[in-house]
């Protein structure tokens, strides 16, 4: 193989060479001069033109038309201290380009250039110097000693993917094929504890057990999937999604790989492989086509071997607005005016999974500003967003969500989030926060909105306290949304109109859609999710009420005379405006006069 040029870079459209270690940490004007694409003139014009207008200089020097976007990124890759590879006049051979899987060449915009077996050492070629999380992915997914990046233009990138990767991509099927015709890892099967530890870290660095666990993860990303498992059975090694809360069994891998498949995750979240007698939990950040994911890894020790689970965090799937949660517009306007109170206790509830966490980001991402100190302490923490303080519980060092929170209140803060109020002194300091003027928003898991109040008494909170400082309960769920792709209209039966508490009359006019099942959808006729709420705003009758300790029923029908839209019923003006269907609701909501 040709090797990329060493420290005397050339571009094929530059007249001059030069030693890109004498361009390195030098101003972009500099660079350019010496790259010969400017003159020094042109570099004082362009100067005096910025004590004009201000702006960065190389945004000035491309409106002043001396340069474009490849031009100032190639300077800044130069001034970064990255050499330039002209990858027209090199070949790579098959045994590099094999190193990196279609999928994520083109994910990650990269193509491979050289290995050393040895060092485990691997340069890349990037068009873009900003494509750093590039180099630190690739160790983590790929297990590299070392990854370098050389910068290219990002036209002869993109023919370079062309070339060494327009081929049809690798499938899941066709990497367990290779895993399972392996012959060291075939060895691994049925020898339980009795592996040694060396054999384990080869098999967990081995390439087919690479390949198919990054295969894995990118198809997981690419489908929306909100978790991945591996779970080892006494005669089979089951790898499921769950996409839109629903589990899909995946093409099983061979048994004989779930040893080096769970180490190879463990690698990857820095966890002990050599441990496996205990639960262990790890994490890995990664950057897939430019957009953050977060892995939350969780290892259980099972019978049969480790079961491990990964949670996907995928910013790009979550909005984090409060308009595109699902609320109707009457809805949304009682949670602005809720979220915006100064003072009292806010709580979302609904079972795990319900979204509460999502609705919780989008209200606190709506009061983030930088005239309000916000804190917050979860378990874990799910995203990271600018502007909020916050903090991980961690109960093995003692660090729990009461401990946190009677900290917070020595932090100056106007607004507190706890992740879950689990028990009574919990409860207790977040009742002192809201009575000393902050505004407190925490979660609970019960069935709906009017259950909160009995919840939170059972802690063995005084109801007086509770009636004197919660605002609001917002109760939610999760209905997986109708696929755009396979919907049509249809006419639903008695029966299913009985399962909603309707009959025909009461459905007069109205149009009922569903899915058909298409490859969009992967034959569920459903995609994505929307929530459904209630909202029970408290008012003096309510307080009384819990001041009495009236039961929950009593609870809700007061409720619901003040104007507490239920789930079942936000869940009918959903099926009615054709976003889900009747089984959705039904399976996601209790009918009140059951």
């Amino acid at each position: 193989m040709a090797p990329p040029q060493s420290t005397t870079s050339k571009s094929a459209k530059d007249s001059e060479s030069f030693d890109v270690n004498e361009l390195r940490g030098r101003p972009i004007g500099r660079v350019l001069v010496k790259m010969g694409k400017l003159t020094r003139e042109q570099i004082h014009e362009a100067l005096g033109r910025q004590k004009q207008t201000g702006g960065p200089f190389g945004d000035i020097l491309i409106d002043m038309g001396l340069i474009d976007e490849s031009t100032r990124a190639l300077a800044l890759a130069y001034q970064a201290g990255m050499e330039f590879v002209d990858l027209e006049n090199i070949e790579i051979p098959d045994e590099v380009i094999s190193l990196i899987q279609p999928q994520m060449a083109q994910a990650y915009k990269i193509v491979p250039l050289k290995h050393d077996p040895d060092s485990g050492a691997l340069v890349i070629a990037v068009a873009s110097p900003d494509n750093f999380r590039a180099t630190d992915d690739l160790q983590t997914l790929m297990g590299f000693s070392r990854v370098t990046s050389r910068i290219t233009t990002p036209e002869q990138l993109e023919a370079a993917l062309t070339k060494y990767y327009d081929v049809e991509e690798e499938s899941i099927m066709d990497l367990i094929n290779e895993a399972a015709g392996n012959d060291a890892l075939s060895l691994l099967e049925d020898r339980g504890d009795s592996i040694d530890l060396d054999t384990i870290r080869e098999a967990a660095q081995s390439n087919p057990v690479k390949r198919l666990v990054n295969m894995v993860l990118l198809e997981a990303i690419r489908n929306r999937a909100s978790d991945i498992h591996f779970e080892p059975f006494e005669d089979e090694f089951k790898m499921r999604y769950r996409i839109d809360g629903v589990l899909y069994e995946m093409l099983p891998p061979p048994k004989s790989i779930a040893v080096a498949i769970a180490s190879r995750i463990k690698v990857m979240a820095d966890l002990d492989i050599a441990e496996r007698r205990v639960p262990q939990d790890g994490r890995i950040e990664l950057v897939v086509a430019g957009n953050p994911v977060d892995l939350r890894v969780s290892v259980l020790p099972t019978m049969f071997g480790e079961s491990v689970v990964m949670r996907v965090l995928d910013r790009s799937n979550v909005s984090l607005d409060l308009e595109r949660l699902g609320l109707r517009e009457d809805d949304l306007s009682q949670a602005r005016t809720i979220i915006h109170r100064p003072h009292g206790i806010v709580i979302v509830t609904g079972p795990t999974g319900s979204g509460k966490t999502t609705t919780l980001y989008a209200a606190l991402n709506e009061l983030n500003d930088v005239a309000v100190k916000i804190l917050t302490s979860e378990d874990p923490v799910e995203y990271d967003i600018d502007g909020l303080v916050q903090c991980q519980i961690n109960t093995e060092i003692g660090l729990t969500f009461a401990r946190c929170l009677r900290s917070f209140l020595r932090q100056d803060p106007d607004i507190i989030l706890v992740g879950e109020t689990r028990d009574l002194e919990t409860a207790r300091i977040a009742v002192q926060a809201s009575l000393t003027g902050h505004l407190v928003f925490t979660t609970l898991h019960t069935n709906d909105a009017p259950s909160a109040v009995a919840r939170v008494l059972d802690l063995g909170l005084e109801p007086f306290l509770l009636s004197a400082t919660l605002e609001a309960v917002i109760g939610q769920r999760l209905v997986r949304t109708i696929c755009n792709r396979c919907k049509e209209e249809f006419t639903p039966t008695e029966d299913m109109l009985m399962e909603l508490g309707l009959s025909p009359d009461d459905v007069s006019g109205r149009v009922f859609y569903h899915g058909t099942g298409c490859d969009a959808c992967r034959n569920t006729g459903y995609s994505g999710r929307m929530a459904i709420y209630e909202i029970m705003h408290l008012d003096d009758e309510l307080c009384d009420l819990i001041n009495n300790r009236e039961s929950t029923g009593r609870i809700r029908d007061a409720a619901r005379k003040r104007g507490m839209r239920t789930l079942r019923e936000s869940g009918l003006l959903a099926i009615y405006d054709g976003y889900t269907t009747i089984e959705e609701v039904v399976s996601q909501t209790i009918y009140e006069g059951e």
